[in-house]
């Protein structure tokens, strides 16, 4: 992500003060897709035309120009008549409507009461109103991740708006589309450090793709259709709109066809990519004997066009963390997750390869390790939407900056135009050796529950057809290991933030944004507790998020990093009660039993499939407790910095090292 600019000095009478980034980041995805059917409207759209003024050969020579159209088969009808006059806060919620936001998570205070009650105003809005603005933020960030629509949350001034900041920090790591509306102070009292006064767009400058201070009314329909514009395109990411108390309160007549302003942001898109390019890619490809994908987040929305470069060309796949379900985990030329927890067959293909193909990825140090080691004997082709992440990390032979669905549809379209037969058969049964030889697996202690057998058993039940939310740490690389993907946006967890407290939140989010789908949040206690609250929020929105917590009354992976690299020395990292630690504490079906979801305790392997089977039949939302042994490890492990070489296969906190 890029650094943030030194502050500005706005000039006298500026309407306006924002902030932006330079190299802008663009999006890893940029096309609104949803893994079940919903009844949304569509956001109003751009057009964007492409004049070419050499062959389309050259991208670079495109020049871009930007007329807002509104989606002619939806014509927004206003409350309001044409020349009435109305609250700023009114004018915001209709541009809201305007984007086709159906769904907000808001919670209310002093300078965000205006957006309130001009919410209770809208017929087409409903806010699902958290319990905490943390929880509201990635609640957000779970409906943008499994529609692929922005996901939209308002909190108030001060500690308000400074509790999104996690949020806005994991969307901007993670490439999501999310738009932030804060309360501000009054404009007359900005700077006096009045109450509940923070600089929310000065905090939120450098975790956010671009924010905004709006100090005119006349401008919030422009600035909310830019900031639309800016989440979704490109490379996704945060906006926040800072709006004033005295903004929201006066009244104005909204001109709804001010044209957006994003002159050198547009300038900045990547183009179609270059034929040539392309060709080259494929040429590569053909004289490569071993080749392998390495594909991540970017691939989201081009899942389509990668399953079929896989059936054209028989490479196998590498899945990031944020990448998983972009190709179906149980096809037979898939290689899972690679990484520092990846597994070995993965992580060896990437080792042994002479050719890997980088889409939509940025070569994160827990997937590299080691960053001289890992591909060492390949020849690199990057192709990512953002120009800042090509050769940011590893230098690529080959670079292509482009939207990764058109991308591959050039891509395919090459091959499908030679007829080439590749043939990759005595790599792919190498790597087949490599999956006999070191499966995923786990050990069972008498009547534990090993985590993963819980997690196992969750696919089976659900066909491998939930939508999964995580926390952080150990039961999240278990819940990417062991349940198998098919599809994108159907693993929602927190990568490069790694924020904990994300699960049930954002389990809120997917179950808001997909009326009907199974949301399961594999969470742990450590990471559960951060966002406990959020039980209320799904008690009173009765909203079917089922919550399987795996319960080992310790930090797992602070735990696990202590037993290999600190000789088991615990620092903090036991959450129990150390006078009594026969008992389980705390009581979490206390806390379910107080917010009035129904929840209920495992404690044997043998009872798990019956439990979570029960889970699943219970109308509404359900807690299953399920308690873990502590001295599990995730494996295989490559240490922070190591290489394949360094791998860690086996072992446990029962064993000294």
């Amino acid at each position: 992500m890029a650094a943030a600019t030194a502050n500005t000095a706005f000039p006298k009478g500026s309407s306006l003060a924002s902030s932006f980034k330079t190299p802008i980041p663009f999006s890893k995805s940029t096309i609104p897709f949803s893994t079940s059917p919903q009844k949304l409207t569509p956001p109003r759209s751009l057009r964007i035309s492409i004049s070419l003024s050499q062959s389309s050969s050259n991208p670079r020579s495109a020049a871009t120009t930007v007329t807002p159209i509104t989606a002619p088969s939806v014509e927004f009808i206003s409350r309001y008549g044409p020349d009435e006059p109305r609250k700023g806060a009114d004018i915001l919620v209709e541009a809201l409507e305007r984007e086709g936001v159906k769904d907000v998570f808001a919670y209310p205070g002093g300078a965000s009461l205006e957006i309130h009650q001009a919410l209770t105003r809208s017929k087409t809005i409903r806010n699902v109103l958290p319990r905490h603005e943390q929880g509201g933020v990635f609640a957000a960030e779970g409906y943008a991740r499994s529609s692929g629509l922005p996901g939209v949350c308002i909190a108030t001034s001060g500690p308000g708006a400074t509790n999104l900041v996690s949020g806005l920090a994991d969307a901007m790591l993670d490439s999501i589309p999310i738009v932030a509306i804060t309360g501000q102070v009054p404009r007359r009292m900005i700077g006096t450090d009045a109450f509940q006064e923070t600089p929310i767009v000065e905090v939120t400058r450098s975790i956010t793709k671009h924010n905004y201070l709006v100090l005119d009314v006349d401008d919030i329909p422009r600035i909310v259709r830019e900031a639309f514009f800016l989440a979704t395109s490109g490379r996704p990411g945060p906006v926040l709109i800072d709006v004033p108390k005295d903004i929201q309160q006066q009244l104005a007549v909204p001109t709804w066809s001010q044209p957006i302003k994003l002159t050198g942001y547009m300038s900045r898109l990547p183009k179609a990519p270059s034929e040539a390019h392309l060709e080259q890619i494929v040429r590569l490809v053909s004289e490569s004997k071993k080749p392998v994908l390495y594909v991540g987040g970017g691939c989201l929305n081009s899942s389509e066009e990668l399953k079929r470069f896989v059936e054209l060309t028989g490479i196998p796949v590498a899945s990031t963390l944020m990448g998983l379900g972009t190709f179906p985990s149980s096809d037979e030329l898939s290689l899972q997750m690679l990484g520092m927890h990846g597994t070995v067959y993965a992580n060896y293909a990437v080792d042994k390869s002479d050719l890997l193909l980088a889409f939509g990825v940025r070569f994160d140090d827990r997937v590299t390790g080691k960053l001289e080691a890992f591909a060492s004997r390949a020849k690199i082709v990057h192709i990512d939407i953002d120009s800042a992440e090509i050769g940011k990390n590893k230098q690529p032979h080959v670079s292509v900056c482009s939207d990764m669905k058109l991308a591959l549809k050039g891509i395919n379209r090459i091959l499908e135009s030679k007829g080439a037969k590749l043939d990759y058969s005595a790599w792919r049964q190498e790597l087949n050796e490599q999956k006999l030889k070191y499966p995923l697996n786990y050990k069972t202690f008498g009547e534990a529950i090993p985590p993963q057998y819980a997690i196992q058993v969750l696919d089976e039940l659900t066909s491998g057809n939930a939508i999964i939310t995580t926390g952080v740490g150990q039961h999240q690389m278990w819940a990417a290991q062991f349940y198998k993907y098919k599809k994108p946006r159907q693993w929602l967890t927190s990568g490069g933030l790694g924020a904990m407290g994300f699960g049930l939140p954002a389990a809120i989010g997917a179950a808001v944004a997909n009326p009907g789908a199974v949301v399961v949040d594999i969470d742990g206690d450590g990471s559960f507790i951060m966002n406990v609250q959020e039980l209320a929020t799904i008690h009173v929105e009765n909203l079917p998020v089922k919550i399987l917590l795996l319960n080992n009354q310790h930090l797992g992976m602070v735990v696990q990093w202590e037993d290999r690299f600190y000789k088991a020395n615990r620092a903090h990292t036991y959450l129990g009660d150390p006078s009594n630690e026969s008992e389980i504490f705390p009581n979490m079906l206390k806390f379910a039993e107080a917010c009035g979801v129904p929840a209920a305790r495992v404690t044997r392997k043998e009872d798990v499939r019956a439990a979570i089977q029960k889970m699943l039949d219970t109308p509404g939302p359900y807690l299953l407790d399920v308690i873990v042994p502590h001295q599990e490890h995730v494996l295989p492990m490559i240490p922070s910095g190591g290489a394949f070489k360094d791998m860690i296969t086996e072992g446990d906190g029962r064993t000294k090292y």
